[in-house]
């Protein structure tokens, strides 16, 4: 992944794991490669302006969330996906809002896309034919998914008419396309920074989907990641599926992450009571009298506060604080302190 200029990373959209894995993924590419934007799947185009806002510290996450419009246009558990948007906002790093509006992807699939002209496709281009195993894939989903409201807007019928089949495949497609052109875009205009894409599985497996899209677009050094859940047949396992397999364990309950700290409010900021000795606080150096001032690069009002922060905190990830500590007849001492979550096991 070292040279790549995108990397994608499929998910289950209601999946704790693939979101830790997600994050752990994406630490690991920024403590390698810093110059770089998190595309994803989640937002509409029109919203992009609501991910700058958030990425500049100007919204609160309520704001954010509320402004972004999370229940309506996605509607999965914000939880699964906050740490990766605070990751981003810690870091300064660019959100990109890959999706187009739903209703969009579904005149194309009801219509078909020389139906729509460019202001009602909202500018995406022609996408490339999708290659034969894509399509197999696609009528497989389109057989034992069928509804009238899928994404394609596709018959209900078991074995589906070859019309309504071109019809899926094309909003499949096309909505393949609008994600990689936005990803296309940003490389245009930063060759230097690496993408990292947050998409379902489905836009990922066997370098089809996004990545065909991608390549049709000019952009060929790309990398896929999936997940792999403990226990599950490998039968469905080819060469081709992604260029890592992460093995991940079934859902599980995890209890609340925890510092070992006692904590009073300061005017400000956090200031330690006790530290519990083998705790993380303790291993991270921690010790009591300090006072707290920020956590994740933003500045820290109340203990609730950093108990919020701490119990959003993925396993396996870091969570770096500022930290003032009065030394015997000295100012002061500013120190950059680092918790580290142990990884989930």
């Amino acid at each position: 992944m070292a040279e790549a200029q995108a990397v994608l990373l499929g998910e289950r959209h209601d999946s704790a794991e693939d979101h830790r894995w997600q994050l752990q993924v994406l630490a690991q590419l920024h403590a390698r490669r810093p110059a770089l934007a998190l595309g994803l799947e989640m937002f509409p185009r029109r919203l992009q302006p609501v991910l700058d806002d958030w990425v500049a510290g100007r919204l609160s996450e309520a704001e954010f969330l509320r402004r972004s419009e999370w229940d309506q246009v996605w509607g999965f558990d914000a939880r699964l996906y906050l740490p990766l948007f605070h990751f981003a906002r810690m870091n300064r790093l660019p959100m990109l809002a890959l999706n187009v509006e739903r209703g969009v992807v579904a005149q194309v699939g009801r219509r078909g896309f020389d139906a729509l002209d460019e202001t009602a496709r909202e500018g995406v281009g022609r996408p490339a034919a999708p290659p034969p195993a894509y399509r197999q894939m696609l009528e497989q989903v389109l057989q034992s998914h069928p509804g009238p409201g899928d994404a394609a807007g596709a018959s209900s019928a078991p074995a589906p008419d070859p019309q309504a089949l071109e019809r899926f495949i094309g909003a499949q497609a096309f909505w393949d396309r609008a994600m990689a052109e936005v990803i296309a875009a940003q490389l245009a205009r930063e060759p230097a920074r690496l993408v990292v894409g947050i998409l379902g599985g489905g836009h990922v497996r066997d370098g089809h989907g996004v990545a065909h899209q991608l390549r049709d677009l000019g952009v060929q050094r790309i990398g896929a990641l999936l997940t792999w859940e403990r226990g599950e047949s490998c039968q469905a396992l080819g060469e081709t599926l992604a260029d890592g397999l992460y093995l991940i364990d079934p859902p599980r309950d995890d209890a609340p992450p925890r510092l070992g700290i006692a904590m009073a409010p300061d005017a400000q900021g956090v200031r330690l009571r006790a530290v519990t000795p083998g705790s993380l606080a303790a291993a991270a150096g921690l010790r009591e009298g300090d006072l707290i001032t920020e956590a994740a690069g933003r500045p820290l009002r109340s203990p609730d506060a950093l108990r919020a922060l701490v119990q959003r905190q993925p396993p396996g990830t870091w969570l770096p604080l500022t930290v003032q500590r009065e030394g015997s007849g000295r100012a002061p001492e500013a120190l950059e302190v680092v918790v580290r979550f142990p990884a989930g096991g």
